[in-house]
């Protein structure tokens, strides 16, 4: 099964890191965040991945076929000009990088790699977002659903802290800092980490599609969408803010997401 990662986007919410790379090169823990998602997906059994690229796609070709290189231990003989490599962390992984376009939305990125994809059930995220989702529990979720597409639902923590006020009364009992929303089944939200039968791609048409407009609402409508619930770990990183909490969580040593540690 082949990933699809959305990383074509400006990332214009972080421009201080964005402004000459790419969203999914911003790193966390030195590490570019789409390496970290490759790795979850990777921790899985997955390992055949296609990068939509699109702003800065330069970056995430340079650092890929730089990748090798630079895990390794290396000798460089400057006069013959040979290069010994030597112990290296080496990843199983075969990465397509497509350009996608400077401009295209979600959708039409997809569309975009549609070749590289044949004819089987393949996962797609966006190339911003970690979570510990259980991705061969997804798999299996959607196969037994019989859906178009399967989506990961999550309910993310507020991003901010809530008074405990009681009734009737003017003091403040308690503070809760970032509470959990109430896993009530009222707040869930689009997660990304999808899977996705191939001929949903019919739904998108030209490359000012919004896959998660035009293509998921019609298959909803239709009922060829189904929800994976997921109650653990899930951050996107739209801020600096959230970069600075996943950084923090990486140095912590506990990061939630990193399930191949």
């Amino acid at each position: 099964m082949k990933v699809v990662i959305l990383a074509g986007g400006h990332g214009t919410r972080l421009s201080e890191e964005t402004a000459i790379r790419p969203k999914p090169m911003v790193e966390i823990g030195n590490r570019p965040i789409i390496w970290h998602i490759m790795k979850t997906y990777a921790h899985h059994g997955l390992h055949d991945f296609v990068v939509c690229c699109g702003y800065r796609g330069d970056i995430l070709k340079q650092y890929f076929l730089e990748y090798a290189n630079r895990e390794s231990d290396l000798t460089v003989d400057l006069a013959s000009g040979t290069v010994d490599v030597h112990r290296g962390a080496h990843e199983p992984w075969r990465v397509t990088l497509v350009d996608t376009g400077l401009h295209s939305m979600t959708g039409g990125r997809v569309a975009r790699v549609r070749d590289y994809l044949g004819d089987e059930s393949f996962c797609l995220t966006y190339g911003d977002g970690v979570a510990d989702v259980d991705i061969a529990e997804l798999v299996a979720f959607h196969r037994r659903e019989g859906a178009t597409v399967t989506l990961t639902a999550v309910q993310p923590p507020s991003r901010f802290g809530a008074l405990v006020l009681e009734s009737g009364q003017s003091r403040i009992s308690s503070f809760q800092e970032k509470p959990d929303l109430p896993q009530d089944g009222q707040a869930w939200i689009n997660g990304g980490f999808f899977v996705v039968e191939p001929h949903a791609i019919d739904e998108i048409h030209g490359d000012d599609t919004v896959w998660e407009r035009g293509p998921l609402m019609n298959l909803a409508a239709r009922g060829e969408v189904a929800a994976y619930r997921h109650q653990g770990f899930w951050q996107p990183m739209d801020t600096l803010r959230d970069r600075h909490v996943l950084e923090d969580l990486w140095a912590s040593g506990s990061a939630p997401w990193a399930v191949w540690r």
